[in-house]
């Protein structure tokens, strides 16, 4: 494909392909395994300006556009889905939200740390009984003259275990806000989730808020903005993350059964010589080749600034989850009786590629804003 990046921008996604090689796929499987994300691999991405991958270069991020930050997903998505994970949180959830719905001063404050990932992020927005009716969110925050007073849960939130800022929503009666509130602020509790079926190494935690008390000026925006402007940039640009990452889990999982299909024998003969093994490899192949067409196809209208860039991201998360699914199961097919050992990532792959259809909105969710986009473009006459 014809990807139009300038040398310095390829430069980086280059780097980032063989930093995803030689430094996050040999620990993947230790990773997630002992349920950790390594601090000095985090360290590493921080030094690589991975943690500002799309913040402006004034505030001292790459400054990367859209085409040239979904490449790098999809790059470090093939190497650990938790590194991967870690850059949807850290920089399209909330580094976006700060830039796009903040206050000069807080983006002053908190952009470079985060750029220079001195300060990791988390996005609470989930709660026990409210996920895809992120609307109905229970946690509740009261006015006391010029601070706020917070009290709820959320849960499912990724890279919360060790995050150092929380990105949270929470609602006055009818009025939806949304705050920065530190890690370390008194009355913040953050409780590891255990038992996981993916997602192992990505500290996805509890965060309880008990009379968690802040200032104004951690209220970004306006009261009444949390959701339909906070909420609504963060998921928008969340979405086009785990698109890309979609591209990269399917990547990975190809090259996994190629690779496997050309060195497996049986009945005297590789199994890449058998005509439904290569069905299957010719439909992985083309699943790739159309989400990444699709994901390019919104990289490009976003990165023009065109109102359609929020549908067409939408479609590309939709199409690359389940093809980055459809794909890892393929590959566990190919690898028969293996393809359940953790001895071979396709098995990671399996459970990481479902997640994608989740989170950022499910695929059915996905499914109901595509029907309406398609009732109201197609059909006419």
């Amino acid at each position: 494909m014809n990807i139009d990046l300038d040398d310095r921008q390829r430069g980086i996604v280059d780097e980032a392909a063989e930093f995803a090689r030689t430094v996050l796929a040999p620990r993947a499987q230790e990773n997630d395994e002992k349920g950790v994300f390594p601090r000095e691999v985090l360290k590493q991405m921080a030094e690589r300006g991975y943690l500002g991958a799309t913040v402006p270069q004034e505030y001292g991020g790459l400054g990367l556009d859209p085409v040239a930050y979904g490449l790098l997903v999809a790059a470090i998505e093939s190497g650990d889905c938790a590194a991967s994970r870690l850059l949807t949180v850290h920089v399209a959830l909330v580094a976006e939200a700060i830039l796009k719905c903040a206050s000069t001063e807080q983006i002053r404050e908190w952009i470079p740390r985060l750029a220079r990932g001195e300060t990791i992020c988390a996005f609470a927005l989930t709660e026990p009984d409210h996920g895809s009716d992120a609307a109905g969110i229970q946690t509740a925050y009261t006015v006391h003259g010029d601070e706020f007073r917070l009290n709820g849960r959320k849960r499912w939130i990724t890279f919360s275990g060790i995050a150092d800022l929380l990105l949270v929503i929470a609602r006055n009666e009818e009025t939806v806000s949304a705050f920065l509130i530190e890690s370390a602020t008194e009355g913040v509790r953050i409780i590891p989730q255990r038992g996981l079926m993916a997602g192992k190494a990505c500290h996805i935690s509890e965060v309880v808020l008990e009379d968690v008390v802040v200032s104004k000026k951690n209220m970004i925006g306006q009261p009444g903005q949390g959701f339909t402007y906070v909420v609504n940039a963060a998921l928008d640009h969340g979405r086009y993350s785990i698109a890309w990452s979609g591209v990269g889990l399917a990547e990975a999982a190809v090259d996994a059964m190629v690779s496997y299909a050309k060195k497996r024998s049986q009945f005297g003969a590789k199994i890449g010589t058998f005509q439904l093994v290569r069905e299957m490899i010719a439909e992985a192949v083309a699943r790739v080749y159309a989400a990444k067409s699709l994901c390019l196809r919104a990289g490009e209208t976003r990165r023009a600034g065109k109102p359609d860039s929020i549908i067409e991201s939408t479609i590309a998360k939709h199409f690359a989850a389940g093809a980055a699914f459809r794909t890892a199961c393929d590959a566990v097919q190919i690898h028969g009786g293996n393809g359940f050992s953790n001895e071979y990532p396709v098995e990671r792959y399996m459970r990481e590629a479902k997640v994608l259809e989740i989170i950022e909105g499910t695929a059915q969710i996905q499914q109901m804003v595509i029907s309406m986009h398609g009732l109201r473009r197609f059909g006419r006459g």
